[in-house]
């Protein structure tokens, strides 16, 4: 019992991270429907079709708290949805010509770049702890892909996909800067119609039109907008209280789960990506570790938000 309890004073999980844990493997199903969904479906359009399901799921979901809508939260969402439009769009169009390893390999690259970005933008400077977490899992990252993951010669795909982690990360640090200002659904709400309304508006300018009618891309397009109607949601409500590098080190999972999915269909992993999904793992449970001082109060450098900081001090 004594070891039991030591454990829990070092390393716990929240309902907050356990619920990224679960979106994280719902997220890394999305690879391979797309991928495949593309082969009958532009790129814009898809988004458009997928974003502007979420919204109206998302409407459905909170209409009772649509009203009172602010300023700030209209300007949040309108900013988040735009980096949600950037990333997906980006990533979207670059599963037309790589395939779902590749593009969720090249997409998982914005694990280091949220600390980063979080350091340099916001002057936040992330401990020692979750940097070594986000390093493990970064290392895992590219042992999960293997050395033919990425050729010397990148293409437009790899381009587009490389390019899409920026907003990615984006996204994940300006969720967590509203999280604690806004309304959860309405802002929810606007993220998802701006990054579908982008995706529509988008298509002359990169001279895509509509498809064809198909089942092929109907399905996908329907089903990952209930899925990402959930996923934002649950960021939305989970990093409030979830830091951004610690959110984007249990998003670093993702990859694994587009393996476990692309195994159940056909696809194999080696030895090597084996172990490249046990670091990443390694890494999420690194970053969960608490340090706490000689008089038990937990160190105020892994608490996320000013409230929980006052609380602690």
């Amino acid at each position: 019992m004594m070891r039991i309890s030591a454990v829990r004073q070092y390393v716990s999980i929240s309902r907050q991270e356990a619920a990224l844990l679960a979106i994280t493997a719902v997220w890394g199903s999305t690879f391979l429907l797309v991928h495949l969904a593309m082969r009958h479906s532009g790129p814009m359009f898809f988004v458009g079709v997928r974003f502007l399901v979420a919204g109206l799921a998302a409407t459905l979901v909170f209409r009772r708290s649509m009203r009172g809508m602010t300023r700030l939260e209209l300007g949040a969402g309108t900013a988040i949805g735009l980096m949600i439009f950037l990333g997906y769009g980006l990533q979207t169009q670059g599963l037309q010509t790589i395939n779902s390893s590749t593009s969720a390999f090249l997409t998982a690259l914005y694990v280091p770049l949220v600390p980063l970005l979080q350091w340099i933008v916001f002057r936040k400077r992330p401990g020692a702890v979750m940097l070594t977490g986000a390093g493990l899992a970064f290392v895992g990252l590219l042992l999960l892909a293997g050395p033919d993951a990425v050729r010397t010669g990148l293409g437009p795909g790899e381009i587009a996909t490389l390019i899409s982690t920026l907003p990615m990360a984006a996204e994940i640090v300006l969720i967590s800067v509203f999280a604690r200002k806004v309304d959860l659904g309405r802002v929810t709400v606007v993220q998802l119609l701006v990054a579908g309304l982008l995706g529509f508006a988008a298509m002359p300018a990169v001279g895509e039109t509509a498809p064809t009618l198909s089942w092929y891309w109907v399905l996908p397009a329907v089903g990952l907008g209930a899925a990402s109607c959930l996923i934002q949601a649950t960021m939305n409500w989970a990093q409030k209280s979830v830091s951004p590098t610690r959110a984007t080190i249990i998003y670093a999972g993702e990859p694994v789960w587009a393996g476990i999915f692309g195994r159940l269909a056909g696809d194999r992993m080696s030895a090597l990506a084996l172990c490249g999904a046990a670091v990443i793992v390694l890494g999420t449970l690194v970053s969960e570790i608490r340090f706490r001082p000689a008089n038990g109060t937990p160190d105020v450098e892994q608490i996320p938000n000013e409230n929980a900081r006052a609380k602690a001090e």
